[in-house]
């Protein structure tokens, strides 16, 4: 792994792109895995749109119509080349959604309910972000209105790792399962679920969709190697603006995705700074801010494994930052044994520490107690980390 010294040149020039955190050096950004900050060329790419193009997509034949629908369609493009689709549109897909809570939802509302049949079964996620659980449970009592009575298991996880359980998972599998939802990396452990064995678990005929809010823009994606059939991210965590998502759709297993209803006007703000983004962080280099999130989290742990005040939840082997175990995607989450985790957020801000405390969205079977989580971005750097130890080891 490259040092932070031999970094340092790139993260500097990287770090000054982002106009929010040049003009507040005493504020520190903890908290990416909600929202990333925006590069310089994202903004200007909005305004210069806006004030250039803005227009309905597919519903004029003037200039400026022509111009926007020729961003979005290209913008589709862009995104599964992202993801290394390796022939995009044939017969894979790319549909815009607000963020990965409705692109999960629009999946379970308008694909899923037409690929199973009465007895069948889904295996779905119950510790991770509910957003990768309660679409498919709505999705169970939509079908049960129908009279279709799906059952719906829980993926197993190891207590240990906190990684799927890929032993304990073949045993679920039957002649009857149909689907299986799951998460690239973990909101709150920070751990790569390793997917790649769930497909080797399930074989090669049932879908498996992915939630990746916490993967895209983060750490390279390549749907070729992960071998599933549908990912779901939000470009507000991958540095485009609120409000803009994709679904990328292999439809080779089942029938195509296509979303129901009528679809109204697109966010071509949000398309167009999903575009952007794209670009920059393909310019940045998605496999670099890896190494760099995952040092600094390293960082971190090696640092607060120390003190006997917190416990960091999440795999215990992978705290040393010289771990030879798999290492954490840039997202560390503790607790202190005394300070309830609100207050120590408070604490945190206060120092100008910006970090999430709360109970971070978990479904039914995750955490039950809340607690402070530190998720990092290539911006961020190895001064904030020991900034953030040095206010943690005062209390």
């Amino acid at each position: 792994m490259e040092t932070f010294e031999e970094l340092d040149d790139w993260h500097r020039e990287l770090r000054s792109h982002f106009p929010i955190l040049t003009d507040g050096p005493d504020q520190a950004y903890l908290d990416s895995a909600a929202t990333a900050q925006k590069p310089r060329a994202v903004l200007d790419t909005v305004q210069h749109y806006l004030t250039t193009a803005n227009a309905n997509a597919g519903r004029g034949t003037y200039t400026w119509a022509n111009a926007t629908t020729a961003l979005v369609e290209r913008t589709r493009t862009r995104v599964a080349a992202f993801l290394g689709d390796p022939a995009p549109g044939r017969p894979s897909g790319v549909h815009f959604t607000s963020g990965t809570t409705e692109g999960l939802r629009t999946i379970a509302r308008d694909w899923l309910p037409g690929h199973l049949r009465d007895g069948d079964e889904i295996i779905v996620p119950f510790a991770d972000h509910q957003a990768n659980l309660l679409p498919w449970l709505e999705a169970q009592q939509q079908l049960a209105g129908q009279g279709v009575r799906i059952r719906v298991r829980e993926l197993p996880y190891d207590p240990a790792s906190h990684d799927y359980d890929h032993r304990a998972l073949p045993a679920l599998v039957t002649g009857r399962t149909a689907f299986v939802a799951a998460t690239h990396v973990h909101h709150v452990y920070g751990g790569d679920m390793n997917v790649h064995r769930i497909r080797a678990a399930v074989g090669p005929d049932v879908p498996i969709c992915l939630d990746a809010a916490q993967s895209v823009g983060h750490l390279p994606v390549d749907v070729g190697g992960l071998d599933v059939d549908f990912v779901v991210f939000s470009g507000h965590k991958a540095m485009a603006l609120p409000g803009t998502g994709a679904v990328w759709a292999r439809n080779t297993r089942g029938a195509a995705f296509r979303p129901g209803g009528w679809s109204g006007t697109p966010n071509t703000c949000g398309i167009a700074s999903l575009e952007a983004a794209l670009d920059w962080l393909d310019a940045a280099g998605t496999d670099r801010i890896r190494r760099w999130t995952t040092a600094l989290a390293g960082r971190l742990t090696d640092g607060l494994r120390g003190c006997a005040a917190y416990r960091i939840l999440g795999c215990q082997q992978s705290l040393a930052a010289d771990s030879t175990v798999q290492r954490r995607e840039g997202i560390v989450t503790f607790r202190h044994r005394a300070i309830p985790s609100n207050d120590l957020g408070f604490v945190l801000a206060s120092h100008g520490l910006m970090v999430r405390a709360d109970g971070h969205c978990q479904g039914r079977a995750g955490e039950s107690e809340s607690s402070v989580r530190v998720s990092l971005h290539a911006y961020n750097s190895p001064a904030e980390i020991d900034r953030l130890l040095a206010v943690l080891r005062s209390l």
